[in-house]
């Protein structure tokens, strides 16, 4: 049954990575749909324990995300795209899921760095927003923020896509 909704979670990442690429922007019925979708296909084929682990997971999730979107670090199609995965995958898969999206962004953004021959800028701004949070707290950076229209973004959705991608694969792998 987790390979399912692996399988469902993945498949509404890679659209939702699809338009992040393509437009810079993740729509929000993608993104609401996939929340409603994981809470009804949960509750439907698990019960209330469905219905309560989709919720743990959309929450988990999206509140992660959240807090990066407060310090202006990412956008709220992310955030959203993230809820829908953790409500279609549940609290024990979202997790892994969230681990393996963190590597691949990290990977994707080593890869824009060396691709933009900005190694030094980059890890000079990393220094810089460490010292600031911990000088500030969770506030936003005045210059090293998404507003900020010299900042490189990377579609971040392409990381929620190989996280899922990678959960999905695993599971399959260990069948």
């Amino acid at each position: 049954m987790e390979i399912f909704f692996l399988s469902a979670a993945s498949a509404w990442a890679v659209t939702g990575a699809a338009w992040d690429i393509a437009s810079r922007r993740i729509p929000n019925p993608l993104s609401y749909s996939g929340i409603l979708v994981g809470i009804l296909l949960r509750t439907s084929l698990l019960g209330w324990r469905g219905l309560g682990t989709a919720l743990a997971g959309g929450l988990f999730a999206g509140g992660i995300f959240f807090l990066l979107y407060l310090v202006r670090g990412m956008g709220a199609g992310d955030v959203k795209l993230m809820t829908a995965v953790g409500c279609i995958t549940g609290i024990p898969e979202i997790f892994r899921i969230m681990l393996a999206c963190a590597l691949a962004g990290g990977i994707i953004a080593v890869a824009i760095m060396l691709y933009r021959s900005s190694a030094t800028r980059t890890l000079r701004n990393v220094w810089e927003l460490l010292r600031f949070h911990a000088a500030h707290g969770p506030q936003v950076h005045p210059t090293l923020n998404i507003d900020n229209p010299q900042a490189i973004r990377l579609p971040y959705a392409v990381a929620i896509a190989a996280g899922s991608g990678y959960a999905l694969l695993d599971a399959l792998l260990a069948r």
